[in-house]
């Protein structure tokens, strides 16, 4: 029942009011939560596919403090001033008890309706919610009293979290885009083989030379007193385009031979010649350069092969474009290449690899955590855990797995099985027969 005072004709006005800041509010409560969750990838994919509404959404989201506070403070705005419209309103048509009626109405009708309810829908529908609302923000922040208000607001934000200047966003990090590939992937956006990929780019830059070349004993080199014949036939029995040749040892490399070179001295009745007249220029690269940089050279100076020295200069092996493509694209596998799988699955769970494969993907592959030193490879991790060169057939346990020496050849361990200890064997790390 409504107070002695009656309906006055302003409480038409003040209703009208109350109305448009509740609307208002919950227009701007949609707005926070859409752009806040929107990404600066994901506006300007947006963009790209010509939605309705995505430019000014780019331009929003790459500088989100920008509109953070404007609309905090037009938010707080409507809802203080709608909530003292209606007590008002609640005292004069209920009287004293309009204090509980307007208190009860502010916390359904402005909480419930106008901010719970439009932040839950922009959370279900973000693009939507997005597209929607950034070309409104995008006009409120250009209009000049708000924008002067920002700027004192971003000014005093600053002040307060000791921040300086203006400057841009912070960028995305790597392991947040790995994260969004993953992400991506779980929700079937991409395929398995896209998102390796996308792992294989970001991994790229961190990667050494030491990492992905050719060790020393698999080098397949010639001796620069050699003939041109005999050059070339170690290079077609081999299956290379290109060998590095060297003086006294290995870690005297003088040049490397073309065998189209060679081919055409053999042809020309050149073959009995010695190979040192018949090669190029070498190019050597220390074992600690980035993969990245190192492709980057190749495609500029236009070779394929370079040889890796360490720091005493000795000669540690040689690393071609294709190693560097493989870090990308996986193993290229030609006619010349043993057909041997570089991952074999056992029952149980335990695998199968080939001693020259990173640490940290056979960790990958194991969905556990290998440790980590001066070593790259599971054969480094191998020798280093049995203090010497193993027999095959020999193994070591470290942090609750078995490493067995499947396949020694020489000095290097060619194969490693990798598989989980039973729990009842688990015990300190150490080395075993």
């Amino acid at each position: 029942m409504l107070a002695a005072s009656g309906w006055r004709a302003s409480d038409g006005a003040l209703l009208a009011v109350i109305v448009v800041l509740l609307v208002g509010s919950g227009v701007l409560a949609l707005a926070e939560t859409s752009l806040v969750r929107t990404s600066r990838v994901k506006a300007k994919a947006l963009a790209d596919q010509h939605r309705r509404g995505a430019r000014p959404l780019v331009r929003l989201v790459e500088r989100p403090e920008r509109f953070l506070n404007p609309i905090l403070l037009l938010v707080l705005i409507c809802q203080l001033v709608s909530a003292t419209l209606v007590g008002v309103l609640a005292e004069q048509w209920f009287g004293p008890i309009g204090v509980v009626i307007g208190t009860v109405f502010e916390v359904v009708v402005i909480f419930v309706l106008f901010e719970a309810v439009p932040k839950n829908w922009a959370v279900h529908n973000p693009e939507r919610a997005a597209l929607f609302s950034a070309p409104l923000v995008a006009g409120l922040v250009r209009f000049p009293p708000v924008r002067v208000a920002s700027k004192v607001l971003i000014g005093l934000a600053n002040a307060l979290i000791g921040r300086r200047g203006d400057g841009p966003a912070q960028n995305v990090t790597e392991s947040e885009l790995l994260a969004m590939a993953d992400v991506a992937h779980a929700e079937e956006v991409i395929e398995t083989s896209e998102r390796a990929f996308i792992h294989s780019i970001i991994d790229f830059g961190d990667t050494v030379v030491r990492e992905v070349m050719v060790p020393r004993p698999d080098m397949v080199t010639v001796e620069d007193d050699a003939s041109v014949a005999e050059a070339l036939r170690r290079a077609l029995a081999a299956g290379y385009s290109r060998l590095p040749v060297y003086h006294e040892n290995v870690d005297d490399v003088i040049g490397v031979a073309y065998a189209k070179d060679l081919m055409q001295s053999e042809q020309t009745g050149r073959g009995p010649e010695a190979v040192r007249g018949h090669v190029r220029e070498a190019h050597f690269v220390p074992e600690t350069k980035r993969v990245a940089s190192m492709l980057r050279e190749m495609q500029d100076a236009k070779f394929h092969l370079a040889v890796v020295v360490d720091e005493y200069g000795g000669t540690v092996g040689l690393v071609t474009m294709e190693d560097l493509i493989e870090e990308l694209v996986g193993e290229i596998v030609d006619e010349y290449d043993v057909d041997e799988p570089a991952v074999e699955r056992l029952e149980g769970g335990g695998i199968v690899v080939a001693g020259r494969m990173p640490v940290d993907d056979a960790a990958e592959l194991l969905g556990t955590e290998l440790p980590e030193g001066g070593w790259d490879s599971v054969g480094g991790l191998f020798l280093d855990m049995a203090g010497r060169v193993p027999e095959e057939g020999e193994s070591v346990t470290v942090d609750g797995l078995r490493l067995v020496a499947e396949r020694v050849q020489g000095r290097r361990i060619a194969r490693v099985r990798i598989e989980a200890l039973p729990v009842a064997a688990g015990g300190p790390d150490g080395a075993g027969d």
